[in-house]
């Protein structure tokens, strides 16, 4: 919240300078910039609020907690910022187009510009640091689309667009000023709006995604597959649902398969294990369901997106782990250990083993020779027999 914080001090001074400026010069692209730093102000506050309002105790009517408050709360950033800052730039900007006026006292327009300038770029550096610490290595691109937490692309998209729609009112008011004519302020005022709209949809396309509900990260599903077939216990996992219910906040749903003997309470103990391990493994793993079956791979769907999620999840923890051993699983009872190999394989697409699943098993490591051995022993004391000629 450091970079919220620091972008809604920013933006409140930015919006008071900007309208002094506008007031003194009746520049349309001042004005533009002005609502602009009154809706990213505006916004900022609506992020905190939907921050402080997700950390309320759960309730009987909301049994997985408000986190989803803060997704409502950027989406609502978002209609902000495409109607109050988007629509209304563009409508002031066709309006100075349409009946032109002269800008006054220039020099001051671009001294607030300088100033303002500066300040976005400390907000956007603030907000840059945050994203450095998740991002991992990620394009910003990639790192938007994929972050759980509403808070750091909203400020960062609102500190580039602040950024560039600096620019554009710049060059509207210094092309005013070059040619005498009002035409290119108003433009710069489009330019600002149609800039903001753009950034209003981009938030609101996130913000609409987490709202609905977001499954974990491959990474994260990895981490929770691993941590439910690695353990003793061995059970593979058949199909695994999540979902973020905030963005500190998920819920696992996974099947995993069992041996039809395993007892009652032998089962509860390894799915209470298995459960311990994933929230060791993911903190924020809050709610975790794991439904125990028998499975039967005629009945695999491999078109489910909880199946895909599983086999790819295993793709990509590393390959010493990667696979759940079957006999692990087995524990004392004697079909489980086929259950494993069965379901492995089968998810594996593989065919039945070869080698040594073909050859017979026996007590002796070399039988034809014990055998020739004994042959000759038992044959030592006897005469060979003789043919006619030898009578």
């Amino acid at each position: 919240m450091k970079a919220v914080v620091a972008a809604l001090a920013v933006n409140l001074g930015i919006a008071v300078t900007k309208f002094a400026a506008f007031l003194i010069t009746g520049s349309a692209s001042m004005l533009a910039e002005s609502v602009h730093s009154v809706a990213d102000t505006g916004n900022e506050l609506l992020l905190i609020i939907g921050s402080g309002r997700s950390r309320r105790a759960r309730t009987e009517l909301h049994p997985f907690g408000f986190g989803r408050e803060r997704y409502f709360y950027g989406f609502v950033v978002a209609v902000l910022l495409f109607t109050v800052g988007g629509v209304f730039s563009v409508y002031e900007g066709v309006h100075k187009i349409l009946a032109p006026e002269p800008v006054h006292d220039a020099i001051v327009a671009f001294v607030v510009l300088a100033i303002c300038v500066v300040l976005e770029s400390l907000s956007l550096r603030t907000a840059v640091r945050e994203a450095n610490a998740e991002r991992l290595g990620r394009s910003w691109g990639s790192f938007v689309h994929a972050t759980k937490s509403p808070e750091l692309p909203v400020v960062l998209m609102e500190d580039l667009a602040a950024l560039l729609g600096l620019l554009f009112a710049f060059t509207g008011v210094l092309l005013s000023v070059t040619t005498g004519s009002g035409v290119w302020d108003g433009a710069g005022s489009v330019a600002i709006g149609v800039l903001l709209v753009g950034a209003a949809f981009i938030v609101g396309y996130e913000m609409k995604s987490l709202l609905i509900g977001e499954a974990a990260s491959g990474e994260v599903s990895a981490s929770i597959v691993a941590a439910i077939e690695d353990g003793p216990e061995g059970l593979p996992v058949i199909h695994l649902r999540t979902s973020h219910v905030g963005p500190d906040s998920l819920l696992v749903v996974a099947k995993v398969a069992v041996p039809a003997a395993l007892a009652a309470a032998a089962l509860a103990s390894r799915i209470d294990a298995a459960e311990k391990r994933v929230r060791e493994a993911v903190p924020i793993a809050e709610t975790i369901y794991l439904e125990p079956d028998i499975y039967e791979p005629g009945r695999e769907d491999v078109a489910d997106p909880s199946i895909q999620a599983v086999r790819r999840s295993r793709v990509n923890r590393r390959p010493d782990a990667r696979h759940p051993d079957p006999r692990r699983a087995a524990g004392s009872e004697q079909d489980t250990g086929s259950l494993g190999r069965r379901l492995t394989r089968a998810r594996l697409g593989r065919g039945p083993r070869r080698g040594r699943a073909a050859r017979a098993p026996s007590r002796s490591p070399e039988p034809g020779r014990a055998c020739q051995a004994r042959a000759r022993s038992a044959g030592r004391g006897r005469r060979p027999s003789r043919g006619p000629k030898a009578r």
